[in-house]
């Protein structure tokens, strides 16, 4: 793992992203203590598109017909603070 300083960071800002692609880690530091890492993103799982169709289809995930209905009052209130 390398450290760096933060004005180092920024002025080889690039070199330090093309070693984070290779999968090296660095950490960047400010007056000596670290503040922030920069680590390689890693392997992204693509997403599955329709994964709550079961839940749906299966009853345990249902919207209700009024789902878009106005709030009754009392919790109107509540939201509100009152």
């Amino acid at each position: 793992m390398k450290t760096v300083g933060i004005f180092e960071a920024k002025t080889h800002f690039s070199a330090l992203i093309d070693a984070v692609g290779r999968g090296e880690t660095i950490v960047v530091t400010k007056k000596g203590q670290p503040v922030a890492r920069l680590v390689p993103m890693g392997k992204r799982q693509p997403r599955k598109f329709g994964v709550a169709r079961k839940l749906f289809d299966s009853g345990e995930i249902a919207v209700a017909s009024d789902f878009d209905a106005p709030l009754p009052p009392d919790m109107l209130k509540k939201l509100h603070g009152e």
